[in-house]
Formats: structure tokens, sequence, C-alpha cells
């Protein structure tokens, strides 16, 4: 017998925010995939109905149809008419953020961000080659999953990969860069270990500065050889947790 998904109750009232720039359906149909390749959805669980599930994450149907079109699109669901909408697993599948590593320690959760600086300046010596300029812009972030504040990041981008505008931002870069400077990002290395908060982190973040908490270094490639992005992210452990799946 089929039964309804039942999500974690901190996110089963998840709501996309109209003021960040990633359009309300792709923050749902993101939200949704976050949950089932969390395993928190799992294959052949019955979704509530249309309407009932629009209220309980505070958008319109067709905000909500769009999204779950998205999840057809990607093989997630299925749609049987007479009957209602069905989760199907899949192996990983592309999505906004199915580069974004960081879970809530109950699993799932939706990336978003706020800038806390940006910077362009000479890279300075502590930095790790990458790029083709000696000159970059950096990029300093509090990072949340739904609405708790989990890391802190920085990101430097190469400079000859393009200018960032501030106002032009997004929660994910990657679809910034894809969609503002023309190039995509096809690879990613991390390399995790133990690091400390940095001394620019916010209160905000719940860590004081100096703790020891999780650390992720990566290496972003694009089409060329040389990786075009370097950053580090400081991450609260109590809160969330790194996942890689192999499906």
């Amino acid at each position: 017998m089929y039964q309804f998904a039942k999500p974690h109750p901190k996110n089963m009232n998840y709501k996309p925010d109209s003021t960040t720039a990633l359009p309300l359906y792709l923050q749902l149909s993101e939200f949704l995939i976050r949950e089932i390749s969390a395993g928190r959805m799992a294959d052949s669980d019955k979704l509530s109905p249309e309407r009932e599930m629009a209220i309980q994450h505070g958008t319109t149907v067709t905000t909500l149809r769009k999204a779950l079109a998205v999840l057809q699109d990607k093989g997630l669901l299925e749609r049987k008419h007479g009957s209602g909408n069905y989760v199907r697993r899949a192996k990983q599948v592309e999505s906004v953020y199915s580069m974004f590593r960081l879970e809530l320690k109950q699993g799932g959760g939706l990336p978003t961000s706020r800038i806390l600086g940006v910077t362009e300046m000479k890279k300075p010596s502590d930095l790790p080659i990458f790029g083709t300029s000696d000159h970059g812009t950096r990029i300093r972030r509090l990072r949340f999953l739904d609405t708790t504040p989990i890391a802190v990041e920085e990101i430097w981008l190469d400079l000859d990969s393009g200018k960032v505008d501030p106002d032009q931002l997004q929660d994910s870069l990657y679809r910034f860069y894809k969609m503002q400077l023309g190039f995509w990002i096809s690879r990613a290395e991390d390399r995790v270990a133990i690091g400390f908060v940095p001394d620019w982190a916010p209160t905000e973040f719940g860590v004081n500065t100096g703790t020891a908490v999780g650390f992720i270094e990566r290496f972003s490639w694009a089409q060329i050889t040389n990786p075009v992005e370097y950053s580090r992210t400081w991450f609260n452990a109590d809160k969330a947790t790194y996942i890689q799946r192999l499906i």
C-alpha cells in the first residue's frame, strides 16, 4: 500500500522565499529533490493532494505544479491520472544544488545564503594556485539550510573568469556563473578536514572564533584545464553533516 511521505516536522512547512533570486518553483523543486536524495521521501511514497501541498508550502497550485513538473522531467515523480503523484527514486540527478554536500543532521534542507562581503583583490599568498590571474573576487557568506545557519564560506573566483556584480549574486553561485558569466562548473574536488572558525564569522553562525569545526576545501573546474574557483567552508557539525552519496 502506498503511504504518504512524512518529512521531518521542521521541514513540513518549508515556504519558498520571494526575496531571493531563485524562482519560487525552483526553490520548491530543489527542496523536494534534496528530501528525496536524503531518503526522507522514499520510492513509491504518495504525495499529498496538490492543493494541500500548495497550502502547506505557502504557495499557489500553479507554482507547485511547475515544481512538480521539474521533478517529473528528472524522473523523480510519476503522475498517475485519478490516483495522485508518487515519488520515484532515481540515480543522482543534476539540479541547482546537486553539488552542495551539506545537509541538516536529520537530512535535507534547502541551501540559502547571506552575503557578508564581496571584494575584488590580489590573491593573498596563503591561497593555493588556481586560475590564470593573480587577482580574484572574494565572496564571504553565511550559509543556511532552511532557516538554520550552518556554515560560513569564503569563495574565490579567478578574475579572468569574469567580473562579479554583487547585486546580481544568487544563492547558487554555480547558477550565477552560468547565467551571468557564461561558463558552468563541470566538476569539483572536495577535501574535508578540521578547521577553525575565522575571525570574520558573524555571531549568527553560533560558533565562536577559533573553535574547531568541520572544514571543506573545494577546487572547481569549468571548461578549461585550471580550476576557476577555490573555496573554503567552515561548518557546524552539531547542525549539519557532509554527505557524498554513491548510487
